[in-house]
């Protein structure tokens, strides 16, 4: 029997009391749990003062401290969040499965790994990564060619954050405070939680920065009080699917700057020197964690791997490793209860399978599902080449075999705009060399296999600057450093 639902308030509003502000409530349950989450409902005009007194908290103190400064608050708050017994982890820790239906083992697994890469010489490395000299977000710095130039975060930085994976937020909110931006998130309806828990633990390590960002909702495409918003910014910072991110797109000023994260597909490449009877069961492991972590939801998640034939374990039997593992893995990590749509897709992309082993002529090699149809999690092989495409997710996963390694590039190039993570099991001249085929057709990030769907501190998403894409640079020439010299007092 479920319990009776207990309710807590989402977001963040600075300068709001919760009895000016109307409230949505949204219910979740998992297993005998029930949570209702009330998330706030702005208008224009309290959007409009948020957005103003957020923009002038951050002009006043965000913007006045230097970067390390601010990576200092930031590792404190995340110190707080990786100690097990602080409050704010405990309601991560209680809320956050309930409210995306994973387990709750891997959740607590999930944002230890994650908050990890959000420590002080994370960010520190993080920053450099963009910058070759991080000052230039404090003050003017000299530049080789003459002269000085200075980096300046926008005034307002609005995030339209996705709710797949918990805690999400995370990452561009701290690249909004790196560049000393006022923020304001819109939280997601899936994963209405961790954001505005975020800001108020912010508020706590510091609190001359409490009015400083604001966590919102509003629903779908948002209204009156979401154009109130977009109106305001000078960048958007948005996650989620082309369709959503085109709606949101057509909603922005022409001159307001659109930064876009939309859905990728991720796959892994086997070469048959990681194939011995040693490496194979273990790369399988690490294949599976990819496959289970939050059951594929993230960009980065793989949906196939390639595997070259030619070692002492085939293909078939690579994948029948996997099938093998992500078992294991169901036993510790159980795949979350699916809504009926994600269940008939799991079955559609099953039945897709059997009917192509189906209608297999007497000499093409079928397609096989491998394990029981019932499973929490589907395998299928074959030792035909297959075009990339999404698998059903939800720990669905295709193996394929290859002759050779190069084969790989040419059918997942159709998909060069929806390409970004590979992951890849080969010897180091392999991996150089068909990283610079795979990056030129679209894949942004290489990674070892077991890594794929756990970024590094400081990876380039989509290929893209994750701070430099959010600031704008004003150079002083030599030219004007010159014209001044005369004028100073030591000139006479």
């Amino acid at each position: 029997m479920t319990t009776a639902p207990h309710r807590i308030q989402a977001g963040y509003l600075p300068g709001l009391h919760a009895a000016e502000v109307d409230w949505q409530v949204l219910r979740f349950v998992q297993g005998d749990q029930a949570l209702e989450v009330e998330v706030p409902v702005l208008s224009a005009a309290q959007m409009d003062a948020l957005a103003a007194r957020v923009r002038h908290a951050s002009a006043r103190h965000l913007k006045t401290m230097a970067v390390s400064e601010i990576i200092a608050v930031i590792d404190q708050a995340i110190a707080r969040l990786l100690d097990r017994s602080d409050p704010y982890r405990q309601q991560a820790e209680a809320y956050l499965p309930v409210v995306s239906g994973y387990d709750r083992d891997m959740v607590r697994l999930g944002l230890t790994g994650f908050f990890k890469t959000f420590r002080a010489a994370q960010l520190h490395r993080f920053v450099a990564e963009d910058f070759a000299n991080p000052k230039v977000l404090d003050c003017f710095q000299p530049t080789p060619k003459g002269g000085a130039v200075r980096a300046f975060g926008p005034d307002l930085l609005v995030h339209n954050w996705a709710g797949n994976v918990p805690a999400l937020a995370l990452w561009s909110m701290v690249c909004g405070l790196l560049v000393k931006a006022g923020n304001i998130g819109k939280l997601p309806s899936a994963e209405p939680l961790f954001a505005g828990w975020f800001a108020n633990l912010l508020a706590e390590v510091h609190p001359p920065i409490a009015d400083c960002f604001a966590v919102v909702w509003w629903r779908g495409a948002g209204d009156d009080g979401a154009s109130a918003l977009y109106a305001q910014a000078d960048t958007v910072l948005a996650y989620g699917g082309n369709e959503a991110l085109d709606a949101i797109r057509q909603r922005l000023p022409v001159t307001t700057r659109f930064l876009p994260h939309g859905h990728k597909l991720g796959f892994g490449v086997v070469s048959a020197t990681a194939l011995d009877t040693l490496k194979a069961p273990a790369l399988a492991r690490l294949a599976a964690w990819d496959v289970m972590r939050y059951d594929q939801q993230g960009c980065y998640s793989p949906h196939i791997f390639y595997v070259q034939r030619g070692g002492a374990v085939s293909p078939r039997a690579f994948a029948g490793y996997l099938a093998g593992e992500l078992a294991n893995l169901h036993r510790r990590f159980p795949r979350r209860p699916l809504p009926v749509e994600d269940s008939a897709a799991v079955a559609k992309w099953q039945q897709g399978v059997e009917w192509k082993a189906l209608s297999a002529s007497a000499t093409e090699s079928a397609v096989q599902l491998i394990g029981p149809p019932s499973a929490a999690w589907s395998v299928a092989y074959s030792d035909t080449l297959q075009l990339l495409a999404p698998t059903a997710m939800q720990r669905t996963i295709q193996v394929v075999g290859v002759d050779a390694l190069d084969d790989v590039v040419p059918v997942v190039a159709p998909h060069s705009r929806f390409l970004q993570t590979a992951g890849i099991a080969a010897a180091p001249a392999e991996l150089y060399r068909l990283a610079g085929l795979l990056g030129a057709v679209g894949v942004t990030r290489i990674s070892a296999i077991g890594a794929m769907s756990a970024p590094e501190a400081g990876w380039h998403h989509d290929g893209r600057f994750n701070l430099l894409d959010l600031v704008r640079m004003t150079e002083i020439e030599q030219s004007a450093e010159l014209a001044a010299e005369p004028l100073a007092p030591y000139a006479d």
